[in-house]
């Protein structure tokens, strides 16, 4: 049973990570196809059929270019630094649940998620404050003035967006009263599967999605990479697979953060009239709650998409002071009025 159980994690281990790199690989592909929709405009329309292989030469040719390696004497820690910000960006989809468990005659029960830890958002939290190391020290090590302060502005943009975050999952767990995403997702399963946290929390949605927005270094956040000022920021020096790594961090870590969103505020799984599917066939209920959380998150990833090509970049010091002055006093605010909610209707 427990060979049997090892099995079961390992496929779901590779089909996660490779469903997570898929969705990155073809993020470039999204970005420009909406970018060209946007500004009325094709995007990539000749590598296949409507484009679909321009991903494969992109790669292709990125890994093929010559590596690069600037006069730096921290060779080692630049060689390590994409590895890093990859590495973190696929740690957190372990927890992300699909869907509830489905029934296999002659085998037992299928948990469709990697594990589920009762801290589950704690871990998560730990993961994302991690993910500023990549850049901090693929910026430092690259011995390039640019470089340096692209991860400068980096590290202090994501411990300051952090803060606000971090508090806005206090509220979170105050009315759910659980860390466990599994718990949080069955919470949401009122109302025929629309009983969603959105709407008893609006308020710490907007604040938890303007803060992902800087956690993933997207527009308009993304001073870290300001080509206006800093060239390409904290990855000027890079090439082939070390940019690679970097680029693909980004849109794992978007990937990531959409099913997180989806998870904590829109239901994950749940779906209108899940309960009644499930009365049906359990099976075909689940299947339908793995396409109803990838479409949610497929539309926060769009949203990422149409925010970048609609609103310009911020200053810095209007960054900072969105982050210290208004975001973090509101997140306190936030609690407080979650907590006499809780205590009136609890």
């Amino acid at each position: 049973m427990e060979v049997a159980l090892i099995l079961e994690k390992l496929i779901l281990i590779v089909l996660v990570f490779a469903v997570t790199m898929l969705v990155a690989l073809y993020s470039t592909y999204a970005e420009r196809k909406v970018a060209g929709f946007l500004q009325d405009r094709y995007g990539p329309n000749r590598a296949g059929i409507f484009g679909l292989l321009q991903p494969i030469c992109d790669g292709a040719k990125l890994f093929s270019k010559e590596e690069f390696m600037p006069n730096t004497p921290n060779k080692i820690l630049f060689i390590t630094a994409p590895a890093i910000a990859m590495s973190i960006s696929l740690l957190g989809v372990a927890l992300i649940p699909w869907a509830k468990e489905f029934v296999i005659d002659g085998y037992g029960v299928v948990k469709p998620y990697i594990g589920d830890v009762n801290i589950g958002i704690l871990y998560i939290v730990a993961v994302l404050s991690t993910s500023v190391y990549g850049v901090v020290i693929g910026g430092w090590a690259s011995n390039n003035k640019y470089s340096l302060m692209g991860s400068i502005r980096a590290g202090a943009q994501m411990i300051s967006y952090e803060i606000a975050m971090g508090l806005s999952l206090i509220a979170l767990v105050m009315m759910t009263g659980s860390l466990s995403l599994v718990e949080i997702t069955e919470q949401q399963s009122g109302w025929h599967g629309m009983q969603w946290n959105v709407i008893y929390q609006p308020l710490t949605f907007i604040i938890f999605l303007v803060c992902s927005f800087a956690e993933c270094n997207r527009t308009p956040f993304d001073l870290a990479e300001c080509e206006s000022e800093l060239v390409n920021g904290h990855h000027t020096e890079y090439s082939s697979l070390g940019m690679g790594f970097f680029m693909f961090s980004e849109y794992a870590s978007m990937f990531f953060s959409s099913a997180f969103i989806s998870v904590l505020f829109f239901g994950g799984y749940n779906y209108p009239g899940i309960d009644w599917v499930a009365e049906k066939n359990v099976n075909l209920a689940n299947g339908i709650g793995v396409l109803a959380l990838m479409a949610k998150t497929l539309f926060f990833i769009f949203f990422y998409m149409w925010v970048r090509w609609t609103i310009p970049r911020f200053r810095y010091d209007q960054l900072m002071k969105l982050g210290w002055k208004m975001l973090f006093p509101l997140a306190i605010v936030n609690i407080f009025l979650v907590g006499i909610g809780v205590l009136i209707f609890k």
